[in-house]
């Protein structure tokens, strides 16, 4: 992973992990602030990976088609879109449940991250 897309990834990373901190702190806004911590956690993977323009449609185009996904970083992008489609679909969820979810999106988005971008170095 080259210079610009680490830089990138390592931000969208730290933001997503103080979107989750927001949410805890503030319980009433916890579903957008959830919201934010998995978009952001999909975008460093994103950027781990190489442009976003390329790889978002891949993931649409594989929820689409339903299609069976072999591919471990595939499969977990496809995992964060459901889960942001499902919170949007369903804001009033179990804020303590959700937030372990994302929490633990968070944590393995930052080991993806990680792998990627040691990778280069």
């Amino acid at each position: 992973m080259d210079g610009y897309r680490k830089g990138w990834a390592s931000r969208y990373l730290r933001e997503a992990k103080a979107e989750l901190i927001a949410a805890k702190n503030t319980p009433y806004m916890a579903t957008g602030f959830m919201m934010e911590a998995l978009s952001k956690a999909q975008a460093a993977i994103y950027y781990s990976l190489g442009d976003p323009a390329f790889i978002v449609p891949i993931v649409h185009e594989t929820i689409h088609t339903q299609q069976q996904v072999e591919e471990p970083v595939l499969n977990f992008l496809v995992e964060i879109e459901k889960a942001l489609q499902q919170l949007a679909q369903n804001p009033k969820v179990d804020n303590e449940k959700t937030m372990e979810q994302v929490n633990d999106i968070i944590e393995f988005t930052s080991e993806i991250v990680e792998l990627f971008g040691d990778e280069s170095s």
